[in-house]
């Protein structure tokens, strides 16, 4: 991954105007940013992305002292500039209308209709720029009888089901619906946000003209319930709970071990075989009761039992060393500590640390790295996360304003 401002990248020359905030459209609009696309990202004056709020953990000064900004927004506006802007006076509306007529992509998540007091919808702006790619994130999309519904994960994973299907039975110890966690619905909204806007962006090549994009974060969390979703849908029956196991594969599971605990992904019969050789039990994949997946999934609830009083012999290490040359998943239950600890994450390169120099005191900012590895325009590392505003007067000064107009529209508390 390149940290070179030159360095050619796959949407150079692409300009996007966020007017998104929280995660969902800021996890759509770092994806672009990531690849290269110019975002701006437009932030109440004095306040910000809610998220700059939300901690703690807060980010630390030069000192390690807490400061006042919140480690939250920083996994999710990596690559873009900061631009303070009030869109509720007629002299922000009529600054972002000009930028979004510059602009290729608009990305917002206003509630349905939000933006249309400012001049800021679809609708009028395209009359403005027919070429915009205009990306509208709400909770429940832009019809049906809950359009006007706010939506956040949380009440999205309840909705959907995937609380039903997350946590452990309500028979068993700590059994309940659980969230998953992190904000799965969000982020997934913003990988297939991002996925909307390029495939937007070819037919544009073609044709000349952009769209308008309806992403919903109740389609989304419907749609990644994948292969629980088609279960229900083909068969009638409604998935439970089931904890760390998997309704369709066994043995997939958590499994104790005599220092802790460790994951087996077992997926064919060739590595059950192979696991039961080397743990000393031939006899299982022998047995019957277990010869195929459907026959153990049928009869895991004498199989795992029986596995795991041989797994408690062993240290989760030892499990690894005496698997690992055998082509059997397995690997240990980490903490995001050790996760980044891994030998393989380091040598990925997967976290990353930027310098910020935008006179607050916070030196550096380590995030994750993009996972999207393109040999010939692979994603770049421009900027840290930025301070609130830090380029205001850069950006306004590019779309042509002097620094009088700036410093007047400032004393006005316009941005």
């Amino acid at each position: 991954m390149s940290n070179s401002s030159r360095t050619p990248a796959a949407l150079d020359g692409i300009k996007v105007l966020d007017l998104s905030r929280v995660l969902a459209g800021p996890w759509c609009t770092q994806i672009l940013a990531d690849l290269g696309a110019d975002v701006v990202k437009i932030e109440r004056p004095g306040v910000g992305d809610d998220t700059r709020h939300w901690g703690p953990p807060f980010l630390k000064d030069g000192e390690g002292r807490d400061t006042d900004q919140a480690s939250y927004f920083t996994c999710c506006n990596r690559n873009k500039r900061s631009v303070t802007v009030d869109m509720a006076s007629p002299e922000g509306q009529a600054l972002l209308t000009q930028m979004a007529q510059e602009a290729d992509i608009l990305v917002e998540n206003f509630k349905t209709g939000g933006l249309k007091q400012y001049g800021l919808d679809y609708e009028s702006l395209r009359q403005l720029n027919p070429r915009l790619i205009y990306c509208s994130v709400t909770g429940f999309g832009h019809d049906g009888p809950h359009a006007q519904r706010a939506g956040y994960d949380l009440m999205i994973q309840a909705t959907t089901g995937m609380m039903s299907i997350t946590g452990r039975p309500d028979e068993e110890p700590g059994g309940g619906p659980l969230r998953v966690g992190v904000a799965l619905t969000d982020l997934f909204t913003g990988v297939y946000a991002s996925s909307a806007i390029l495939a937007a962006l070819n037919v544009r090549h073609s044709t000349g003209e952009g769209q308008h994009i309806d992403m919903a974060l109740l389609d989304v969390g419907m749609a990644i319930l994948a292969n629980q979703a088609s279960g229900f849908l083909n068969t009638g029956k409604v998935p439970q709970r089931q904890g760390n196991s998997h309704p369709s594969l066994a043995p997939y599971q958590d499994f104790r071990t005599s220092d802790g605990a460790m994951l087996l992904a077992i997926g064919n019969n060739g590595q059950f075989e192979r696991f039961c050789e080397a743990a000393g039990h031939t006899e299982w994949s022998q047995d019957p009761r277990f010869a195929t997946n459907p026959l153990r999934v049928r009869h895991r609830d004498l199989l795992i039992p029986m596995m795991e009083e041989v797994t408690r012999t062993r240290s989760t290490a030892q499990w690894i060393a005496l698997l690992e040359d055998k082509a059997v998943p397995c690997g240990p239950i980490n903490h995001i500590g050790q996760a980044f600890e891994d030998e393989q994450v380091k040598a990925r390169g997967l976290a990353v640390t930027l310098p910020r120099d935008a006179g607050d005191g916070i030196e550096a900012i380590t995030g994750v790295a993009s996972p999207l590895r393109l040999q010939g325009t692979p994603p770049v590392l421009r900027r840290a996360p930025p301070a609130l505003g830090q380029h205001t007067d850069e950006v306004l000064a590019e779309v042509g304003l002097s620094p009088e107009k700036i410093e007047a529209l400032r004393a006005a508390g316009v941005v």
